[in-house]
């Protein structure tokens, strides 16, 4: 172990190499921490990220539960702890429901669900060692509102605020804090085919056209999204700092008027059917 000193913070950042990963790595960078900038392959995090004294790049599939511990071992012997780990690494299985293939569907859940798992179960051992640290996980504002040809993205987001939530009140007690970021659109890779993007491997005629329509209508979205990454990136820096950071942050004005929107409509569905929702408890309780 190489350093032991708690004076810069330690940022665990996954999915670093590219899109918002590169700008939340580079704003904590920037901001003073210490980063390890995790992807599938190091050099990609070197070559967008640079050589920096403060930067360990370690090869990661978060998909791998061993290669996420070994990440977070070589994290601590570099730097001698994690303070602020950072689920990032996603991707995007585009597609209306049925012409998304099983084997697409699991493939989905085991990158934007379970590899945040596997990542926080290697890195809490080590916080609630330290009795401090910060759980961050980025999610979508299709964590919050489903929508057509996002069933399998939709699920895997809407999964990881479940978690989320749960695991806030069970790490509290170990002065370890969790955070949701739930982006709306922001100028990544993640709408790039073949970076990002998977479309579906089925066809279906009667979606076929449907399909076709709005596939083009993503690609053409690609590069024209409102929100800039960068921004988020430092915005996050900031708020990680306070002294309670936020257990949920909407990024991006689309975001906030999506969750608005939607608080709105829970409460009318609550509101709708009241009375008939308030009359099945046992006659005798």
């Amino acid at each position: 172990m190489t350093d032991t000193t708690p004076t810069q913070p330690v940022w665990f950042v996954t999915g670093a190499a590219r899109g918002m990963g590169i700008e939340l790595a580079r704003a904590a960078l920037d901001a003073g921490h210490r980063v390890v900038g995790t992807a599938r392959d190091a050099a990609r995090v070197t070559a967008a990220l640079g050589e920096h004294d403060n930067l360990l790049a370690v090869s990661l599939d978060v998909t791998d539960p061993t290669a996420a511990r070994t990440a977070v071992d070589a994290a601590v012997e570099r730097f001698g702890r994690v303070d602020t780990l950072v689920n990032n690494a996603g991707n995007f299985y585009a597609g209306f429901f049925e012409e998304i293939s099983d084997a697409q569907f699991r493939a989905q859940m085991e990158t934007n669900f379970f590899g945040p798992l596997n990542v926080t179960r290697a890195v809490l051992p080590v916080m609630r060692a330290q009795r401090s640290g910060q759980v961050v996980t980025i999610t979508s504002t299709a964590a919050i509102v489903g929508g057509a040809f996002v069933a399998a993205y939709a699920a895997s987001k809407f999964a990881l605020e479940g978690w989320m939530e749960s695991l806030h009140v069970d790490v509290a007690p170990y002065g370890i804090s969790t955070t949701v970021v739930e982006p709306g659109f922001f100028r990544t890779e993640l709408l790039v085919e073949g970076a990002s993007s998977i479309w579906p491997e089925l066809s279906i005629e009667d979606y076929a056209e449907r399909t076709e329509q709005t596939i083009e209508a993503w690609k053409a979205m690609n590069g024209q999204q409102g929100g800039d990454p960068a921004k988020l990136g430092r915005a996050l820096v900031q708020l990680m700092a306070l002294p309670e950071p936020p257990q949920r942050w909407m990024a991006g004005a689309d975001a906030v008027a999506a969750v608005e929107q939607k608080a709105h409509e829970l409460l009318a569905q609550a509101e709708a059917h009241r009375e008939l929702s308030s009359s099945l408890d046992h006659d005798d309780a």
